[in-house]
């Protein structure tokens, strides 16, 4: 293919796990033009995935929450001049990963002349595309990952390794060393990582019984604890201190790059199905995932060592069953160590 742009403005407006399954595809770009300028244009709390993955130059960030939530004439005065940053850049290719009206909007106000979309039935304008041939539309069966790629298929993108990855950063290793040590949990004893956050009460397992099976694991097992909460959990912290064991470790105040830091050296992480899910398997974590039957395999980590959990409604799953999943993940964790040393 002779087209060769040179300054490229991709959109991906997903969420966190979202974005992080999106990095296939930003890597694929990145390798198929080196020598382009590219700039992902993502939510707020997705940036710094962005930049860990080293897939981009640039990146541009807008609060889809804040305008979202905030008042009306605000967000529409920062609609307008955040069209007139994009358009001032002179971006000369746009991707839509994610394809959403609004974006391909963006795309289209962008000025750039060449424009290639995800096609997704009932919320794309794919008249706006005009980079031909079109990717194949939206299989919503596929993995997410797939389905990224297979927007890039039009560029001759084909067979592109499809495991996410992210590399953390010394300065974030080091502060999390920090905390560790403050925790007297640098000891060399297994660290095992529990989220009992997530989006929807629906899909989130009871705080008692991570708390429970956070006691199972002290008792068995030699392993110490670390809880990890974000911004949505801020409520639950509080109550996390009085259930959990004595020396639980709880991290509630990480920057994405600090997490991505404090999951890469975990043993096992126990996690409701989240974008902090995600990062730790992009890090090479090995996952236990608690999910309701009625949540997609599409969505699923797509390499490494991780256990999934499902049951008709998350309640449903008990504390002997992840604790088994855990115990099972954990003892694979130390063969292999014993065969790399």
């Amino acid at each position: 293919m002779s087209f060769d742009p040179r300054n490229i403005l991709v959109i991906d407006f997903g969420q966190l796990g979202d974005v992080v399954l999106s990095l296939p595809a930003l890597a694929a770009i990145r390798q198929k033009f080196p020598r382009a300028h590219i700039t992902v244009a993502v939510g707020k709390s997705c940036a710094q995935v962005v930049e860990l993955s080293g897939s981009a130059d640039s990146t541009l960030v807008v609060d889809r929450v804040a305008l979202r939530d905030g008042p009306k004439p605000w967000a529409v005065m920062r609609i307008i001049k955040f069209v007139k940053e994009v358009r001032a850049a002179h971006y000369d290719f746009v991707i839509d990963l994610h394809s959403l009206s609004e974006t391909n909007l963006l795309g289209f106000f962008s000025g750039a002349s060449r424009r290639l979309y995800a096609r997704r039935p009932g919320r794309s304008l794919d008249f706006l595309s005009n980079f031909r041939p079109h990717p194949n539309a939206e299989d919503k069966a596929s993995h997410a990952v797939d389905r990224y790629l297979g927007v890039l298929a039009p560029l001759g993108i084909r067979d592109a390794p499809r495991v996410p990855k992210l590399r953390t950063r010394a300065e974030d290793d080091a502060a999390v060393e920090r905390l560790l040590k403050k925790e007297k949990a640098d000891a060399g004893v297994p660290l095992v990582g529990l989220f009992p956050g997530a989006g929807h009460p629906s899909r989130r397992w009871p705080l008692e019984r991570f708390a429970e099976l956070a006691g199972k694991l002290v008792r068995e097992t030699d392993v110490r604890i670390i809880v990890f909460a974000g911004p949505e959990e801020k409520a639950l912290v509080k109550e996390m201190r009085e259930k959990f064991p004595k020396g639980t470790v709880i991290f509630d105040r990480l920057t994405i790059p600090q997490l991505a830091s404090a999951l890469a050296r975990l043993s096992v992480f126990v996690s409701n199905d989240t974008g902090p899910m995600h990062i730790a398997t992009a890090v090479g974590a090995s996952v236990v995932v608690l999910l309701d039957r009625r949540a997609p395999d599409s969505y699923l980590p797509v390499s490494g060592r991780h256990q999934v959990i499902y049951s008709s409604i998350i309640n449903d799953v008990t504390v002997d069953e992840v604790y088994a999943a855990a115990r099972e993940l954990l003892a694979s964790g130390r063969m292999a160590s014993l065969f790399a040393s």
